[in-house]
């Protein structure tokens, strides 16, 4: 589960060959022990749950990271390593 980004406390995660179960690119995003999936198509929470707050800023992040995501995704779904992403500022 590498970790692509890091920002007000949430991490940001691709696990390797995670295509099956969502069977649509998403991201992870964990904030104090929550964790949730969440569609770099849409933005939209898949599954899980992280505060409101925190996920309006992972949402944000997508929306300008939206293209280096969808790449990102590509390579963890066919098992190689994800690049890092810059953090929302």
């Amino acid at each position: 589960m590498p970790t692509i980004s890091m920002f007000y406390g949430i991490v940001i995660y691709l696990y390797f060959y995670d295509d099956e179960r969502h069977k649509t690119p998403h991201i992870h995003a964990k904030y104090q022990g929550q964790d949730a999936s969440i569609s770099i198509i849409d933005a939209e929470v898949l599954a899980g749950d992280i505060p409101k707050v925190k996920l309006r800023l992972v949402q944000a992040w997508i929306e300008i990271h939206r293209e280096s995501l969808q790449a990102d995704w590509e390579l963890a779904v066919n098992g190689q390593s994800p690049f890092p992403i810059d953090p929302l500022k």
